[in-house]
């Protein structure tokens, strides 16, 4: 038997679908300055997601991104070579088995990410931050808070 949907859950659910519908814009539009310094770099979507699997680790073996990326190991391989030779990633042998290596991010690359990255992530919102007005910005803060609060309580109690 169908459960009926009441007039107050229904404004719930429109409520939800407005709300992911302006969480989805605001991350794409934080993301625009950080999608397009990356698109300077001249990446596909997989070097990119080798590069991100390399650079938020201490080092990863071609077994190990390949597992992490869900691409083929010889796929991972031609890419690890080809980000090798443009200078951002760097393969470090084992000392005691020259057979496995580590792969690592280049440090300049860390560099980026360590210095750069943040500065670029954070622009969109300082920007708008910096338009608004005292009680906007509060008003947000605690909004965003809120949503959080309200999201990580439903972790557990389910």
């Amino acid at each position: 038997m169908k459960k009926k949907i009441t007039s107050g859950e229904a404004q719930l659910r429109e409520l939800a679908q407005e709300l992911e519908q302006h969480l989805t814009a605001i991350r794409q539009e934080i993301r625009r300055p950080v999608e397009a310094e990356f698109a300077k770099g001249g990446l596909t979507g997989p070097q990119r997601s080798v590069m991100q699997a390399v650079v938020h680790s201490d080092g990863r073996s071609l077994k190990e991104l390949s597992a992490q990326v869900g691409l083929a190991h010889s796929t991972v391989s031609g890419i690890v070579d080809r980000l090798e030779k443009r200078g951002m990633l760097k393969r470090h042998a084992n000392a005691t088995d020259r057979r496995h290596t580590r792969i690592v991010a280049s440090a300049e690359v860390r560099e980026f990410m360590e210095k750069k990255y943040p500065v670029i992530a954070a622009s969109p919102l300082l920007t708008v931050l910096c338009r608004a007005t005292p009680g906007e910005r509060d008003a947000v803060l605690r909004g965003v808070r809120a949503l959080r609060r309200l999201l990580g309580q439903g972790k557990g109690s389910r």
